[in-house]
């Protein structure tokens, strides 16, 4: 009897291990994701200091969980980060991150939550492209970022062109609902997510 031991405790070890991981994957499919909103227009936020001389300004808007935005403008150009307060928001990634041409943000923010807790928001940015010109000057382009949320660095994860997709808004919930808890910011590249487009072309560097 004693020489079949070594297999049942061998049985008895698979038999737990199988039992936590089972216990692992109910308890993540368990959470519970879902999307709440607030407002990033004018009239919703707080300006820090008054516009300046080069119309530069700072605004913070109300978030979720107690996170707030910080949005900078300067040359037609915008920043978004996320953060507990100002001094923290300023000092994350996303607040560094800029796209080349003339954009900005527009005023619905997405927030993705697990049990309650946000993880990243959806923004949708127009960029200018000075190639494509109007009446008015350069057509905007459409791409949605996805940036993720403390604890951690705050970064843009994934981009997703509104144009070029017809299902932008799932894709951005994907991307951010599979990357942005994992994503590791300075490291991990921004991923493209589905058919790329012009505003993506726009918004990255060139190499």
């Amino acid at each position: 009897m004693s020489e079949f031991l070594p297999h049942r405790v061998v049985a008895r070890r698979i038999s737990v291990a199988l039992m936590l991981c089972t216990a692992w994957i109910g308890q993540a499919a368990a959470e519970t994701i879902a999307s709440a909103y607030t407002s990033a227009a004018a009239k919703d936020c707080r300006t820090i200091g008054g516009k300046q001389e080069d119309d530069s300004s700072t605004e913070t808007c109300p978030g979720k969980d107690g996170l707030i935005l910080l949005v900078n403008e300067g040359d037609l150009r915008q920043t978004v980060s996320v953060g507990r307060n100002v001094r923290a928001a300023a000092k994350e990634p996303a607040a560094q991150t800029w796209f080349g041409p003339f954009n900005s943000a527009g005023n619905a923010v997405e927030w993705r939550l697990a049990d309650g807790k946000p993880f990243a928001i959806i923004r949708r940015w127009q960029i200018a492209d000075n190639d494509d010109q109007g009446s008015k000057g350069p057509k905007d382009k459409p791409m949605l970022v996805v940036t993720r949320l403390p604890p951690g660095p705050v970064c843009h994860v994934a981009y997703v062109d509104a144009a070029a997709n017809s299902n932008a808004n799932e894709l951005a919930r994907q991307a951010a609902d599979q990357t942005a808890r994992g994503f590791a910011c300075g490291k991990d590249r921004v991923k493209i997510v589905g058919t790329r487009g012009r505003a993506v072309d726009l918004a990255l560097p060139p190499n």
